[in-house]
């Protein structure tokens, strides 16, 4: 599963790679420890992700399952024109073994040095 770390801080990002199950059962909006992601000492809080097949998590969409929902703005669809609505497929707000991107933010801690080994790697790639 692949983690989308934010720093509001900086306003920098990096995805991580994790094993295993660690977060099925939670829900956006919850927070956990950064050590299941390999940040230990920092506390994230989800805010988002994605299934397997590309389609967005919606908060208020309760579950694991992926429906049709008719919305008119949001997590999902951008509407071009005011008043426009229409019917998407969205995943529930409930992390389950098909969600394959965990979108993060970091509310509390230190993840600079996350940051700094992805700019080391840039440099090495150039």
């Amino acid at each position: 599963m692949k983690f989308v770390i934010s720093d509001p801080s900086t306003g920098k990002s990096v995805q991580v790679e994790a094993e295993g199950e660690p977060l099925y059962g939670k829900k956006i909006g919850d927070v956990f420890d950064g050590s299941v992601v390999g940040v230990p000492g920092a506390v994230l809080k989800i805010t988002g992700g994605t299934d397997r097949d590309g389609f967005p998590m919606r908060p208020d969409l309760e579950g694991t399952a992926r429906k049709k929902l008719l919305v008119s703005g949001g997590p999902g669809y951008r509407p071009r024109r005011k008043g426009v609505r229409k019917r998407k497929s969205l995943r529930g707000n409930t992390i389950s073994p098909d969600i394959s991107q965990v979108n993060c933010v970091v509310v509390k801690g230190d993840v600079s040095s996350l940051f700094s080994k992805e700019e080391s790697s840039d440099e090495g790639e150039s």
